[in-house]
């Protein structure tokens, strides 16, 4: 009689079998896609580091969206891009400002749309920093009332989700407390929970142009090599009253991912980071690669490390990139 062993090959000898047999599946509602907004009419400004990505300026908006919503994806972050600058950041929550105005052109254009608003400093600073500088340090207590504002100026334009990413202490209480005082209670917060001080972000920097004239951001956004760190950073955000958390970046960070979802009971999302996207298409433009198997491979293991949604510069065309 013949030994009987465990044939695994049985489940994967057609695309049909695989098919039943796979565990994790990603589709366009898992994806939010970033937007970089810039001041003036008519500018499509491709980002020399991220191929295939633009900033656009708002009138442009709504033609994007549609293009992206066409790709069933359902939600957009938004990155402001401004022209002033200035060391209080005031450009960050004026009524009138590219986020704000960018917000109310979506909403007008596809209410269904979900506007998140990435709620930081460092692109409206005239030094880079995500917080106010005090007596040359970086002070958390003046920052988080700025970012508050900026929240509750976002709130007002009519985002549905606001996301602090600036790793202040503090600041996801800070943003809760005002929105509720200004009869935004409802509106949830997105908190960038576990934002490591990642080599990664180099072409975001470009993108929005936001990186630090001096120093660097290792005081405020967390050091890698520390697991145990962003767990408490996560729960400190739930308990000020964040209803989503990030992990940021996801792929050099999938054990992060992972334990979050062990511990936390709260939607969970993560960050494919501008490095991570521009590796890949750097590769495939010399054809080393396969941008298009590389990508479904990475987004799988995100989600399979355990993110409920991911940010990623892929959203707008992974429906045609996947579905042939």
């Amino acid at each position: 009689m013949k030994e009987h062993f465990f044939r695994g090959r049985r489940s994967r000898r057609t695309e049909g079998l695989r098919s039943l047999s796979r565990e994790t599946a990603v589709s366009p509602r898992d994806l939010i896609q970033p937007l970089f907004i810039v001041e003036g009419k008519g500018k499509r400004i491709p980002v020399g580091s991220m191929p295939g990505i633009d900033r656009l300026s708002v009138d442009l908006l709504s033609r994007e969206v549609a293009e992206i919503r066409e790709g069933q994806v359902g939600a957009v972050i938004l990155f402001g891009v401004p022209e002033k600058k200035d060391a209080q950041a005031s450009g960050a929550w004026k009524e009138s400002g590219i986020v704000q105005d960018a917000i109310r052109t979506i909403k007008n254009s596809d209410p269904s749309m979900v506007v998140i608003t990435d709620v930081c400093l460092c692109a409206y600073t005239d030094h880079g920093h995500c917080g106010l500088i005090k007596n040359q340090m970086i002070d958390n207590d003046s920052s988080i009332e700025t970012l508050a504002k900026v929240a509750l100026s976002h709130a007002e334009s009519g985002a549905d989700i606001v996301a602090p990413s600036d790793m202040m202490d503090g600041r996801v209480g800070a943003i809760r407390s005002l929105l509720d005082e200004n009869g935004f209670s409802e509106l949830p917060i997105l908190s960038y929970a576990a934002k490591y001080a990642s080599a990664f972000y180099g072409p975001f920097r470009d993108a929005a142009q936001s990186a630090p004239k001096s120093g660097d951001r290792k005081s405020y956004q967390m050091d890698g090599a520390n697991r145990r760190q962003a767990m408490r950073e996560i729960a400190a955000d739930i308990e000020e009253g964040a209803d989503f958390v990030m992990v940021k970046p996801a792929l050099a960070y999938l054990d992060v991912i992972s334990e979050a979802r062990r511990r936390f009971d709260v939607p969970l999302f993560a960050y494919n980071v501008s490095g991570e996207y521009s590796l890949v298409k750097a590769a495939a433009a010399r054809g080393w690669i396969d941008e298009s198997a590389l990508m479904r491979e990475m987004l799988t293991s995100i989600k399979r490390a355990g993110a409920d949604r991911i940010i990623t510069y892929w959203a707008k065309g992974f429906r045609s990139s996947t579905t042939g």
